[in-house]
């Protein structure tokens, strides 16, 4: 929405926002001079947060937490603090002296005390309350006006805060202003001290469960060190993992000395009952015996070989060297057989060393483990105690420091200035009050003028028509003063007035309203009665006849016709008696203008909708439109009957009337719709009773025209002579084209 928008709906719903306007600001005046003054007396004091002395530290520190000040500002608002100053000043007793009803000096002040009184009286109990119950509802009342009268204001770049108090009394301001801050310091010690108590309490139960708690560690923590001789286990926690490795190492050598053997073990069991082949193997060949054994053999044969080349072979000498050979050989077998057996022993060994070696190792392992659970179960019951003991001295400390804390002021609380008795009011400020008053009353009545322009789903101008409908709108009709004339008669008695161009400027839309050629047949409806179609039915009919058109006007509304006592005509028959089959000739009469003819409903059938689409009526359209230039035809509303819906189709184009501030957009929307939905051709929208205000539309400037009141007399004289030549010409029913455009 642009500004000329806003302007346009402000100057539009001006009567609204001047209503509200005035509305608010006569009530901020009334409030404002009805008030009853307020006096403030005022306290300037700096607070700031104390921290207990910390004896683990050298400083004293002062709090900078941001949230501090403003629960402090609510303390001083509380009803402790109004109790506390209550109490102080003994107020139950002198209140009914300074705050009577005798005190109340405006009109404002007594009527909320009367509203008060009835207050109480629709929500007392039946039941009479006891004389001490009225007094503590005496006191708590006394005690919530002061808390809600106490007023706290920081300083701005400062650390002061200003402390006061409102009262129609300005001494008794400032004495509450005062009191206020004693009562204040008083409440915040009473809450440390209480606080503090509670706290030594919670922590000398804590202290107490602790003790119980650590005595129960130190007696668990001495019964297993005697159950599990845990003097010596640290000492052999640290020698049983070393003897494990080693263990370990030598099992891994033993392992392999065993399968070395036993590759060995395996190739002598093969070659074992043959000495030749056991003396192949390698272990076998390399050893020192056999070897000079077979030096021995070797050089007894050489020898043996020598001797048989002197000596025969029965010779004695022969025979001695044979048997030493023999006896060689005899050597080295056994020799073989020592060395194969000694094979077999060592990889027994070497098995019987592994299987030792691994029983050691297992029940090594088995050692570690349980003593390294016990050492677990130890440690674990030494931190219980480490722990249960660090948590009692902790809680040791923090009583003995919370005791000599306790009596500490948690607040710091420096006067600067106390309150002195105030000269003038703080409340009501007259100027600012009307001025906020205006600006409220301005503001508002623009936000609550646009508010009743949205609420307003009402037709009102043709731009949004047009573009909330998708309809163009032909012509709009002004709304004006008549004085006293008949609007179905404007066109007639003041041609010249600005209404009469408004029919004139939609008698030309209508003639261009279709791309062709300008439509003949024109039905006229609405979506309601009492939008005006008639209206303007009657007033086109008498434009379009002073364009030199043959025109005939037809009252479609068969159910509650009216043209005939627009006009004055009879309607003895008419359009319902020639449908029927009544009479078939003179249906036609004169109308107010020469070359327009009127068609009237004629008496109101009991089957209007049979009647209105019958073939008669078809036929007769047909035989009318040979004879007139244009037929305007006004019909029932389309949202009460469906006798427009019939016509629709017979005609080239209909006109859908919404008068303006009263025809709602649905009901329009939904008017067009059931005109498309039968195959009805709609030309455009007509928007009636425009307010001269309504998007700048209608005639403001009356100069313009150059009309006077001597000069609309005699337009009516005009329209008057008129129209009694026109009664002359068409007597003897309706005209024809020919006819009218000879008398043109």
């Amino acid at each position: 929405m642009d500004l000329k928008e806003s302007l346009k709906i402000i100057k539009k719903r001006r009567r609204f926002i001047l209503i509200f306007a005035s509305a608010v600001f006569l009530f901020v005046l009334a409030v404002t001079f009805l008030m009853t003054p307020q006096f403030q007396g005022t306290t300037k004091v700096i607070i700031e947060a104390v921290e207990p002395n910390n004896f683990t530290s050298a400083t004293r520190t002062t709090s900078r937490d941001p949230d501090f000040i403003q629960t402090q500002f609510q303390l001083i608002k509380s009803l402790a603090v109004a109790t506390r100053v209550e109490k102080m000043l003994s107020l139950s007793d002198t209140w009914q002296e300074r705050f009577g009803e005798d005190k109340e000096k405006t009109f404002l002040a007594k009527t909320f005390s009367w509203i008060k009184g009835i207050k109480k009286q629709i929500w007392a109990k039946e039941e009479k309350t006891s004389p001490e119950k009225q007094q503590q509802a005496f006191v708590d009342g006394i005690i919530s006006q002061i808390s809600q009268n106490v007023i706290v204001q920081p300083v701005t770049d400062s650390r002061i805060v200003n402390i006061g108090f409102q009262s129609p009394d300005p001494e008794f301001a400032a004495l509450v202003a005062n009191t206020v801050i004693r009562a204040y310091i008083d409440e915040s010690l009473d809450l440390k001290v209480e606080a503090s108590r509670r706290v030594l309490e919670w922590m000398t139960t804590k202290a107490e469960t602790q003790r119980t708690k650590l005595e129960a560690a130190e007696k668990s923590l001495q019964a297993f060190t005697g159950d599990k001789d845990i003097l010596t286990l640290e000492n052999r926690i640290a020698v049983t993992p070393q003897k494990l490795s080693e263990i370990s190492t030598r099992l891994v050598g033993a392992e392999a000395r065993r399968k070395e053997v036993e590759a060995l073990y395996n190739q002598i069991k093969v070659v074992r009952n043959d000495p030749a082949k056991a003396e192949t193997v390698p272990a076998v060949m390399s050893d020192p015996t056999l070897q000079i054994l077979r030096s021995q053999i070797v050089t007894a044969e050489k020898s043996i070989m020598e001797l048989s080349g002197k000596y025969g072979p029965k010779h004695p000498v022969m025979n001695k060297a044979r048997g030493d050979l023999y006896v060689l050989r005899r050597k080295r077998v056994q020799e073989i057989n020592r060395v194969i057996q000694s094979i077999e022993n060592e990889y027994k060994l070497a098995v019987s060393v592994e299987e030792g070696l691994k029983e050691q190792f297992d029940t090594t392992k088995a050692e570690v483990h349980a003593l390294n659970k016990n050492f677990m179960e130890y440690e674990t019951l030494k931190r219980d105690v480490a722990t249960y003991r660090q948590l009692y001295d902790a809680l040791m400390l923090k009583i003995k420091e919370q005791g000599i804390n306790e009596t500490s002021q948690p607040v710091s609380v420096l006067i600067v200035e106390e309150a002195k008795t105030p000269l003038k009011p703080v409340k009501p400020v007259v100027p600012l009050n009307i001025l906020l008053g205006l600006f409220v009353a301005v503001v508002g009545g623009i936000g609550f003028g646009f508010l009743v322009d949205y609420l307003d789903s009402t037709i009102r101008g043709v731009d949004e028509t047009e573009m909330l409908l998708g309809t163009p709108v032909l012509g709009v009709i002004s709304s004006c003063n008549l004085k006293g004339l008949s609007p179905e008669k404007v066109v007639l008695a003041q041609p010249t007035s600005p209404l009469s161009e408004s029919y004139r400027a939609l008698r030309t839309a209508v003639l261009l309203s279709s791309e062709k050629e300008s439509p003949k047949r024109v039905l006229i409806t609405s979506s309601v009665a009492g939008e005006g179609k008639t209206t303007i039915s009657v007033n086109l009919a008498i434009t379009l006849a002073q364009s030199e058109r043959s025109v005939l006007l037809i009252d479609g509304d068969l159910r509650k016709p009216r043209i005939h006592k627009i006009l004055g005509l009879s309607n003895e028959k008419g359009l319902s008696t020639y449908l029927s089959g009544a009479t078939d000739a003179d249906i036609l009469q004169k109308g107010p203008y020469f070359n327009l003819s009127i068609l009237t409903a004629g008496p109101t059938p009991f089957n209007p909708s049979e009647l209105l689409m019958s073939k008669t009526m078809k036929n007769l359209l047909n035989v009318l439109s040979a004879k007139f230039d244009i037929i305007i035809c006004d019909t029932s509303p389309i949202l009460v009957v469906s006798d427009a819906h019939h016509l629709s189709n017979l005609f080239d184009g209909t006109i859908l009337v919404a008068k303006a501030r009263m025809t709602k957009d649905d009901m329009a929307r939904k008017s067009l719709k059931l005109l498309k939905s039968v195959g009805g051709k709609v030309l455009g929208m007509v928007i009636n009773a425009q307010g001269e205000h309504d998007e700048g539309y209608g005639y403001y400037h009356r100069e313009y025209y150059g009309v006077s009141d001597d000069d609309e007399d005699k337009g009516i004289g005009i329209g008057k002579s008129l129209t009694r030549r026109g009664g002359s010409i068409l007597k003897g029913g309706g005209s024809s084209r020919s006819s009218s455009q000879n008398t043109g």
